[in-house]
C-alpha cells in the first residue's frame, strides 16, 4: 500500500524554508525525542474511532470519553449494530456529537461490510468512510501501520505558516509544502512534535515566543 501524495498544484515554498527545515526539525528532535498521539487506542478500529471523534475537539475530551465507549463497542462488529442514539450518551461532552455519532455508526458498518471488521491499510478505503477525511486517513495509517505521513491539523498548519515553511491556508497544501521539506522518515514525527509544540508553546492567541527555542530563526509570521 502506498500514501496518495497530496493532489495540490505546486506552489513556490516561503524564502529561506529549505535551510529553516532542518533548524526546526533538530530543534523538534531536542524538545519532543518521543513525540507520539496523545489519543489513547490499542487497536486500529479505537484510533479511528478516536481520531474522528478528535474532529474541532480536543485529545483530552476524546481519552476521557473513549474508555466507556470502547467497553460498550470493542470493535467493528459491536459498534455496527448501534443505533447513532445509542453512541450518543458516550460522547456527548465532546464537540459536534450528534454528527459524530451518525459517522460511528456508519463507518463500523461500512468496516463490517466491505473489510471484514477491519481497518483497511489503504488510504482511498480510509477517506470513503462516514466522518474520516485525508487527515483521519494520515493518522490512521501513520500510527496504525507505520506509514509516513504529514496530517495537518489547526496546529500542524499554523506553525508552518509561522516558521514560514508554507503560506498556504489548504491543509493538502501545507501538507504538500511540508513534505518536498523534510526527509520522509521523519514525517510522523514532525506532525507529533508540531502538535505538541503548538499546544506548549506557540499557541494560537499568545505564543510564548520568549521561551521558544526556536525564536532566534523563527521569522514569526502573522505574530504582532
Amino acid at each position: 500500500m502506498t500514501l496518495k501524495p497530496s493532489r495540490s498544484t505546486p506552489a513556490r515554498l516561503p524564502a529561506g524554508a529549505r535551510a529553516r527545515a532542518p533548524q526546526v526539525l533538530g530543534a523538534l528532535e531536542t524538545l519532543y525525542p518521543d513525540a507520539r498521539t496523545e489519543l489513547e487506542f490499542r487497536t486500529p478500529f479505537e484510533l479511528l474511532v478516536a481520531t474522528v471523534l478528535s474532529a474541532q475537539a480536543t485529545d483530552v475530551s476524546v481519552n476521557a470519553a473513549t474508555p466507556a465507549l470502547f467497553a460498550a463497542y470493542p470493535d467493528a462488529h459491536a459498534m455496527s449494530a448501534a443505533q447513532p442514539e445509542d453512541i450518543e450518551p458516550f460522547i456527548r461532552r465532546i464537540g459536534l456529537f450528534r454528527g459524530k455519532a451518525r459517522n460511528l455508526a456508519a463507518l463500523a458498518r461500512l468496516l463490517v461490510e466491505r473489510h471484514g471488521g477491519e481497518v483497511p491499510n489503504d488510504f482511498g478505503a480510509v477517506v470513503a468512510l462516514p466522518g474520516a477525511g485525508r487527515k483521519t486517513a494520515n493518522v490512521v495509517l501513520s500510527n496504525a501501520f507505520g506509514y509516513p505521513a504529514i496530517a495537518v491539523d489547526t496546529h500542524v498548519g499554523r506553525l508552518a505558516r509561522r516558521l514560514a515553511l508554507s503560506v498556504q491556508t489548504n491543509p493538502d497544501k501545507v501538507e504538500a509544502d511540508l513534505q518536498k521539506l523534510f526527509p520522509r522518515g521523519r514525517w510522523v514525527f514532525l506532525h507529533h512534535a508540531l502538535i505538541l509544540h503548538g499546544r506548549r508553546v506557540c499557541t494560537a492567541r499568545a505564543p510564548a515566543c520568549g521561551a521558544c527555542v526556536m525564536a532566534a530563526f523563527c521569522p514569526k509570521v502573522g505574530v504582532e
